[in-house]
Parts: structure tokens; C-alpha cells; sequence
């Protein structure tokens, strides 16, 4: 945010999940705890589904001689897999129409759009931090903490220009 003016980091939403929705960290902040539960939810569901997954993997490779209730389980969990996916999949959906960007599922890792000279950047959170105290271009990984200057007085704007 070199030779910035005051707060120019970031642009706002007329409508979610858009190319130009971009946040201000005040912004994202408070988003801070929908986003959070969700995230939550989607570690959550993550966990269900390799649970499941690998109960289905061992009821598959038996599937031959198995007596009925271990075919009624088998049955079962298909059903319970195709559900909790969906679910994921919603939870996913919501965050994309929130304007909020899943960078890491694994970690539960998001980013809030944003721009920092002029780049593509990313307010970043995982699941466990507390606050919005990271950020980093879109092309790369490594979080850098926010600087106090961005963290005052800051509002949401609506972006004028597209980025890349």
C-alpha cells in the first residue's frame, strides 16, 4: 500500500460475489464471524466426509460377504456422502456469494478480495485466527501481517475499475 491515500485498498460490492467485489479490512472484519461459521461447517463437513469415505472403503472392499445390515450401512452411507457433499457444496456457494474467495479447504483458509498497489490481494483468515490480522497477493501463499495503517477508518467503496 505504498503511496497510498488513505485507505485505497479496497473497492465494495453492489452485488456478491462478483469480479469487482473487493473489501476494505473493516469490511471484512466484520464479516469475520458468518464467514468463520461457515468455514466451521465446512471443516466439519470435510471431516464427516473422509470419516465416511473410509468406512464405505472398508464396507466396498467386503461388499461380497457381507450380511444384510452391513449392506444397508453400505447403502446408507452412499446417501450420507451424496448429502454432506451437497451441504459442502452450498456452504462453498454461500461463501462465493458473499464475495469471499475459499483459498484453502484443507486449512479452512479464506480471502477477502481486495487490491494492494494495484494487485490483486487477498484479506487472508484461517479457521483458528483470531481477527483479520493477515493478507496476501492473489499469485501467492505466504501471509503477511496488516499493517496498523490499514486497520483505521477504513470503509467500503464501491470499485469503478476491473482487475485482471
Amino acid at each position: 500500500m505504498s503511496g497510498s491515500t488513505e485507505n485505497q485498498m479496497s473497492g465494495a460490492p453492489e452485488r456478491a460475489g462478483g469480479p469487482n467485489v473487493l473489501f476494505t479490512w473493516t469490511v471484512a472484519q466484520r464479516m469475520l464471524p458468518l464467514v468463520g461459521r461457515i468455514v466451521d461447517d465446512l471443516l466439519r463437513r470435510r471431516q464427516d466426509l473422509a470419516r465416511m469415505e473410509a468406512e464405505k472403503a472398508n464396507l466396498d472392499l467386503n461388499r461380497r460377504t457381507l450380511a444384510w445390515p452391513g449392506r444397508a450401512r453400505r447403502y446408507q452411507l452412499q446417501e450420507e456422502l451424496t448429502e454432506t457433499d451437497k451441504q459442502q457444496r452450498a456452504a462453498v456457494a454461500e461463501l462465493e456469494g458473499l464475495g469471499v474467495t475459499l483459498i484453502d479447504p484443507g486449512l479452512g483458509q479464506v480471502g477477502f478480495p481486495t487490491t494492494v498497489n494495484n494487485r490483486r490481494a487477498f484479506f487472508s483468515w484461517r479457521a483458528g485466527d483470531n481477527g483479520l490480522a493477515f493478507w496476501h497477493f492473489a499469485e501467492e501463499t505466504a501471509r503477511r501481517p496488516v499493517p496498523p495503517t490499514w486497520t483505521k477508518g477504513t470503509e467500503l467503496r464501491r470499485r469503478t475499475s476491473s482487475l485482471p
